[in-house]
């Protein structure tokens, strides 16, 4: 087996990778290493050829690989190593990390911090459970964006998109661009799932027609995907038979979530957020683990890219930290908990200690409200209030919170209430 040290390992090329790589660089750290499992780096913004991304990390519009490109171009300038074609199957406590590379076969990298960025991975039809046949024609959304954009193959002509995910809605609008009917987007819950600047960019500006508490009830084909019938839901997510209705297409697309690719996390028992699905972490992005650090959707699934980006500099930065033994002695914790209307809390805790920086705390709503007011408190004191025109699910919250006179054990909570 090939044997190889470093100081910081990142699994993972991705725009969290890239990111986190560059800030173990720039701290410190003398031997940072990425290791990818694609030919490539830059993750699934290779794909993502349309405009949008790096209006709050760059202050201007970017694509996919553009974006990306800027982060590979600076870690080659730092000295980043970068390993593809490799894949981690195991991970030890002690950050050694069993891989197999297309070049030297068996190799094991013993890291003295590792940074988790292996991002995240589509629910698929099986996950979803939709009945019928099984044709070609059932794509993911991402699938489908990869074939288009990466390999040049057309995937359908008249296409149905079920979940209203941002992958989903901006595929509606390039599979438009190319000539394809988007007859509809369809979507289960009474309420976006994505952006809502995706939402009139790529539906309402092209006239497609987007279907709320709606679901795909059956799909129906034999060699090919003929059509699927679309029925509206009730307040349970039952379909209501009388309302069905047979939609006729040549391809589905789904665009119904995504899940943390975690499998590595859990072997290596770090402990993970039953809400996310990605391990819990601390301010630093420092896991259960305390020399596994973790940024980006294998945290949670993030709505921008940019958000990772910060994100990931941050685990980077600490990683480095860990690994040059500079990272400051604990003082103790302050947990946080999701309160009214509030789905999960990121990072889960805050670790005391002699920097006592403010911390940025991202959440999610429950489900959408209007006229609200975001309250975080300690202990049941208020430290942070704020007014918002609108909360929705789709989109991510964040607060900054002073934590120079909080004390361990103490519980931080963020609410979301009515304002008056």
């Amino acid at each position: 087996m090939f044997d190889v040290k470093c100081d910081v390992a990142v699994i993972g090329g991705g725009p969290a990778g890239l990111s986190a790589a560059m800030a173990a660089k720039e701290s410190g750290a003398k031997n940072v290493m990425i290791l990818e499992r694609d030919k490539s780096m830059g993750g699934i913004l290779q794909q993502c050829i349309h405009p949008g991304f790096g209006l709050a990390y760059f202050n201007e519009e970017l694509t996919g690989p553009e974006y990306a490109s800027r982060f590979f171009e600076k870690d080659k300038s730092l000295g980043v190593s970068f390993v593809p074609n490799t894949m981690v199957l195991n991970m030890e406590k002690n950050g050694t990390l069993i891989c197999s590379n297309g070049e030297k076969g068996m190799m094991a990298v013993h890291a003295k911090s590792v940074v988790l960025a292996m991002g995240c991975r589509e629910r698929t039809r099986a996950q979803i459970q939709i009945p019928g046949t099984r044709p070609a024609g059932i794509y993911t959304a991402g699938t489908a964006q990869r074939l288009i954009n990466r390999q040049n193959e057309m995937v359908g002509k008249r296409i149905v998109i079920l979940g209203s995910g941002d992958i989903g809605m901006i595929m509606a609008r390039r599979l438009t661009l190319e000539g394809s009917k988007v007859v509809a987007v369809v979507e289960i819950m009474d309420y976006l799932a994505g952006l809502t600047r995706n939402k009139v960019q790529c539906l309402e500006d092209f006239s497609i027609p987007l279907y709320m508490s709606h679901t795909v009830t059956r799909i129906v084909g034999n060699n090919r995907v003929e059509g699927v019938y679309i029925a509206e839901v009730d307040e349970h997510m039952q379909s209501k038979k009388e309302s069905e209705v047979f939609v006729e297409c040549d391809t589905l697309l789904l665009s119904v979530g995504l899940i943390p690719e975690n499998e590595l996390t859990k072997a290596a028992e770090i402990a993970i957020n039953p809400v996310t699905n990605g391990p819990e972490v601390n301010q630093y992005q420092q896991t259960s683990v305390e020399s596994f650090f973790a940024c980006g959707n294998v945290v949670h699934v993030n709505d921008l890219v940019d958000h990772v980006s910060m994100e990931s500099e941050i685990a980077g930065t600490y990683a480095a930290k860990y690994a040059l033994g500079q990272i400051e002695p604990e003082e103790g914790f302050v947990g946080c908990t999701p309160g009214a209307n509030v789905r999960y809390i990121c990072p889960q805790k805050i670790r005391l200690d002699a920097e006592r920086k403010p911390v940025t705390l991202f959440f999610r709503a429950v489900r959408p409200q209007k006229n609200v007011r975001i309250i975080a408190s300690c202990n049941g004191s208020t430290i942070y209030e704020k007014k918002a025109f609108k909360v929705n699910p789709g989109e991510m919250e964040k607060v900054t919170v002073d934590v120079a006179g909080f004390t361990d054990g103490q519980q931080l909570t963020i609410r979301i209430e009515e304002a008056v």
